[in-house]
């Protein structure tokens, strides 16, 4: 069980091919990664809040720190090898998790399928292969932990007011929430990258090792992020501006 131990184990390839397989599922479930993500919008969906920021801020990011500190150091041939496969899941993660969350009507269910999207940045991040990668994937698993959880504690207070999560009953907040506007408007532009936040610095450093490591993979990513910013802007700006909906003026 000495982690130092383990780590001078010379397994063969056989060994840590399978080892990988088992340990890698196991923790592309708890990320969750692109087969395993379908219980993380429905688990949103139902818990209550503290249970969801509990969840985006620290319980996803254990998968992530599997990878970190077991597969790479434990089995580096298979780490290799597997390389490819988890970089081209992890690019299916960031557009399908970005364009899932652009047909979302759910406020929870957004916020949800929007972190399987950044989770595919995370994981893209570790696989690079780069130190740069290495940063950006703890970087970006802290500013995603605080920025998700922050969203997820706007919408919690949206429903105590009005009792639905019903994203299209929602329009013109800025006017009887301003406070509330202004932080998630923070909290919005940090999940997107805006330069001067915490995720800025985590997404550009990923974009750098994701060109680094092949320039097709950079430009897929960077177009995650476009989507990424399409989908948060639409998400304030549906519910803070414009004519207050009728149905929250009942």
């Amino acid at each position: 069980t000495n982690i130092l131990f383990l780590y001078n184990l010379e397994l063969p390839f056989y060994y840590q091919f399978w080892f990988f397989i088992t340990f890698s599922i196991s923790f592309a479930v708890k990320f969750p990664m692109i087969p395993f993500h379908i219980w993380l919008p429905q688990a949103h969906v139902e818990a209550p809040l503290a249970g969801s920021v509990l969840l985006a801020g620290i319980l996803l990011k254990l998968g992530g720190y599997g990878f970190i500190r077991f597969l790479n150091p434990l089995f580096p041939l298979a780490f290799e090898y597997f390389t490819p496969f988890i970089v081209l899941l992890s690019l299916i993660a960031i557009i399908y998790g970005g364009l899932t969350t652009c047909r979302q009507n759910d406020v929870k269910r957004l916020i949800a399928y929007s972190s399987v999207s950044h989770m595919g940045f995370v994981s893209l991040a570790i696989f690079t292969h780069s130190v740069e990668g290495l940063y950006a994937s703890i970087l970006m698993m802290l500013a995603h932990g605080f920025s998700s959880s922050g969203l997820f504690m706007s919408a919690g207070v949206i429903y105590n007011r009005f009792h639905t999560r019903i994203i299209k009953y929602y329009k013109g907040l800025t006017t009887a929430m301003p406070i509330l506007s202004f932080i998630t408007l923070i909290l919005t532009l940090a999940n997107i990258g805006f330069p001067l936040t915490f995720n800025f610095i985590a997404e550009f450093f990923t974009i750098l090792s994701a060109y680094n490591y092949s320039w097709l993979v950079g430009v897929v990513s960077s177009l995650g992020l476009i989507i990424s910013t399409i989908y948060a802007l639409y998400f304030y700006n549906r519910i803070f501006f414009g004519v207050a909906n009728n149905y929250l003026l009942v």
